[in-house]
């Protein structure tokens, strides 16, 4: 592991680092803020992971969404991932909504992104266990946020991997890809033809294939340019209404698909995992 940058922030640490994965062939990069090691926090922290969007990168979390101060009195310790594999030889799009900074967190199985986009695998497994062996973290305590095309990944890898995670949340998350513009494009892509293959990360279709968790909190601004075409939380709600999911899905007049949308709610989505980890 390399660490890329070190700054003290809200009385703890805001660092990023890359490594070489072997899940993904490349150099990944992620960022991580560590609370202070004060008083009742002194380590090690429960984790909360938090996923950006489609364009995005491991500093836009960090960088953006305001949440260290809160987190640092909360004693969370926040780990920012970058949104796909990077770098010479690895695949791309010429569109912003696909190939780098659009992985949509899978394993993709279709040429040519295979050989890289082993999102999943990297998140679930091999960046736990660096995070494990070279910070104070307790990955007995695990939530998962995010936002947009990272919302669709907390989700879905939350209910594909019951258990793993205390807590899920999402702010203006893609829910139902097999539905919407940016899924139909992605998923074949990723994929290739098989159906079910799709469906196995799509959060609405996991929740009727019978996948569950515990609770669910979603935030979602009316004035979001996406909101009718590619997000659709009306599918989510219908869903979890299905399955008997609890969900708190907000509605805000007013607000957009921004990150000043984020920061306005990201306090709320701080308390709701630090009650549950």
């Amino acid at each position: 592991m390399e660490t890329l940058g070190r700054a003290a922030c809200h009385g703890g640490v805001q660092s990023f680092h890359s490594h070489a994965s072997q899940a993904c062939g490349t150099v990944m990069r992620f960022g991580v803020f560590t609370p202070p090691g004060a008083m009742d926090f002194a380590g090690p922290f429960p984790v909360l992971w938090c996923l950006a969007g489609l364009t995005c990168n491991e500093e836009t979390f960090a960088i953006k969404a305001g949440a260290q101060a809160l987190a640092a009195e909360l004693g969370l310790m926040l780990i920012t991932p970058d949104t796909s594999p990077r770098g010479e030889g690895v695949a791309d799009d010429p569109a912003w909504d696909m190939g780098q900074a659009a992985s949509f967190y899978l394993n993709a199985t279709n040429e040519p992104w295979a050989a890289h986009f082993q999102m999943q695998t990297w998140l679930i497994d091999e960046l736990p266990a660096l995070i494990a062996a070279n910070f104070p973290a307790d990955l007995a305590r695990q939530g998962i946020t995010g936002h947009s095309m990272g919302g669709h990944g907390a989700l879905t890898l939350a209910l594909k991997h019951p258990g793993r995670f205390r807590s899920v949340s999402a702010l203006a998350p893609i829910v139902a890809p097999t539905q919407v513009p940016w899924g139909q494009k992605a998923l074949p892509a990723y994929l290739g033809d098989n159906t079910a293959a799709w469906a196995a990360h799509d959060a609405c279709a996991l929740i009727d294939a019978g996948a569950r968790v515990a609770d669910l909190l979603v935030d979602q601004g009316e004035a979001d340019q996406f909101l009718a075409e590619q997000l659709r939380p009306d599918l989510l709600e219908a869903a979890c209404a299905r399955a008997g999911i609890p969900l708190t899905l907000r509605r805000h007049p007013g607000y957009d698909h921004s990150y000043w949308f984020v920061q306005s709610f990201v306090a709320d989505h701080l308390r709701w995992h630090a009650a549950r980890t």
